[in-house]
């Protein structure tokens, strides 16, 4: 029996630092960390601007700075910096609904992204910011990290005031790891790093924004996808849908970014001709991030519900859905923010149509391979010209979206693809059934005998009419 004079005392359920720094970190990957950062610089720009970044470069004039070496790792910015008043917003562990960003088309939820980056980086951080008349500096040292009763972060006005209203993070003393692909690694992690942000940053750097790493300016890699022009009945175009559901609006298109290859160019593909699976697959962007890159897994529809599943075969087929928000809870992004959330109610009713659309492309390639025709597909693919996510959005202003009635309704363009030639050379079976007697009294009037073969009959009495037909 419990002894009912024992006194107990509330339970504490502060979190230990350590514990909650180091699961904050354990499922990012570095170069996601990093982007992190990045989009932080874009966050100031939407609060600089009021969330105003429509038209064709509304990122110009604003900059990242990416700089790291086997001793430290540093992000300088113009994007607007932080004021004082947003101070406990951008650096408290974590934040309560709504906030300074409740009403931007950012990624951002958690408010955890810049202190998961510096410490997945390293620990030790001198994160200065200037916006108007706030400049001051906040400092984290290992000796933060390691105190467990402490969390107050340092704060004092910076001593000297930078060119531009903006942010400078240094981070140093780093992580083990780190410092092997900031170091010996470098050249890999270099490649790999700007392949990502060429990538993930496609869009936003195609609206004017500049990032560079390591004094090298990151050129987009934006998917393009192939639209025939003219009156033609049947036309190569992408697949198109629109809706809004929950205050996101949805934009998709899938169609071709390259002629279909042969089946010489998928043996080559090992060898990096004009083909790679590297630009196939589904890219899903929100609020202008790409939170998946060319994904050709289930996740995006492959292999399941009818859709085959990816094979070098289907090389030649993109497709971009693109979520846009001013509430970033409603996306379907995942905590890390590159990467999806496959329960999401949304996402799965729009994946809905993202393998509608794909079946249309998957089964023109499949009807174009062998028997010589995709050297003719190739050719009228190749007659269409380009044209990026912005210029598909635009021109699907001017085709005829019908109403989706069923499932998650919106409007769409479903294109009508030329269908390739007969394999039986445009010649076609007629077949009827008619009674004997019939067949008997019409055999004895052509061939002045009533035994000819049904057949035979059939065939005389249509080259009659054809004669007729041509006169």
């Amino acid at each position: 029996m419990a002894n009912r004079t024992t006194k107990y005392e509330d339970v504490p359920a502060t979190p230990v630092k350590s514990f909650f720094v180091g699961m904050l970190t354990r499922d990012i990957h570095l170069s996601d960390a990093m982007l992190d950062l990045l989009d932080n610089c874009v966050d100031g720009i939407l609060r600089k601007k009021k969330g105003a970044v429509d038209g064709k470069h509304p990122y110009k004039g604003f900059y990242a700075k990416i700089r790291y070496t086997k001793d430290d790792f540093q992000i300088t910015d113009n994007c607007g910096g932080i004021p004082w008043d947003l101070h406990q917003y951008a650096f408290r562990m974590g934040r309560a609904d709504g906030g300074a960003d409740a009403n931007l088309p950012t990624v951002g939820v958690y408010g955890i992204g810049m202190k998961r980056a510096i410490f997945k980086i390293g620990r030790h951080a001198l994160i200065q910011t200037q916006h108007k008349s706030d400049a001051y500096d906040v400092e984290i040292k290992p000796s933060w990290l390691e105190d467990e009763e402490n969390w107050m972060i340092p704060v004092q006005a910076s001593a000297s005031p930078m060119r531009e209203d903006g942010t400078c993070i240094v981070i140093s003393d780093l992580n083990q790891g780190v410092k092997s692909l900031f170091g010996d690694d470098k050249a890999l992690f270099d490649r790999d790093f700007k392949f990502k942000l060429a990538n993930h940053y496609a869009f936003i750097i195609n609206k004017g924004f500049e990032v560079s790493v390591n004094g090298d300016l990151i050129k987009p890699r934006p998917t393009e996808l192939r639209f025939e022009t003219g009156k033609s009945k049947t036309a190569i175009r992408p697949f198109i849908y629109e809706t809004k559901l929950d205050g996101v609006e949805v934009f998709l298109a899938v169609g071709f970014t390259h002629p279909i290859p042969s089946q010489d160019d998928v043996e080559a593909e090992q060898e990096r001709t004009q083909y790679s699976s590297l630009d196939a697959g589904w890219t899903v962007v929100c609020n202008d991030r790409a939170v998946l890159y060319c994904d050709r897994t289930e996740l995006t529809g492959w292999g399941e519900a009818g859709v085959p599943k990816y094979h070098t075969q289907f090389i030649a087929i993109s497709g971009i859905v693109e979520f846009r928000s001013n509430d970033a809870s409603k996306l379907p992004t995942t905590t890390t923010k590159r990467g999806i959330d496959a329960s999401s109610r949304l996402y799965l009713q729009v994946k809905n149509k993202m393998r509608e659309g794909l079946r249309i492309f998957t089964d023109f390639t499949n009807k174009w391979k062998g028997r010589g025709l995709a050297q003719q597909a190739q050719d009228r693919i190749k007659g269409a010209k380009r044209r990026s996510f912005q210029e598909l959005k635009e021109t699907s202003a001017t085709l005829t979206l019908r109403n989706v009635l069923t499932g998650a309704k919106g409007r769409q363009y479903k294109p009508q693809l030329p269908m390739p030639p007969r394999a039986d050379g445009g010649r076609q079976r007629i077949c009827f059934v008619r009674p004997t007697k019939e067949i008997r009294d019409v055999s004895d009037y052509i061939f002045g005998r009533s035994d000819v073969s049904p057949s035979k009959v059939g065939e005389r009495c249509f080259e009659l009419k054809l004669k007729e037909a041509r006169r």
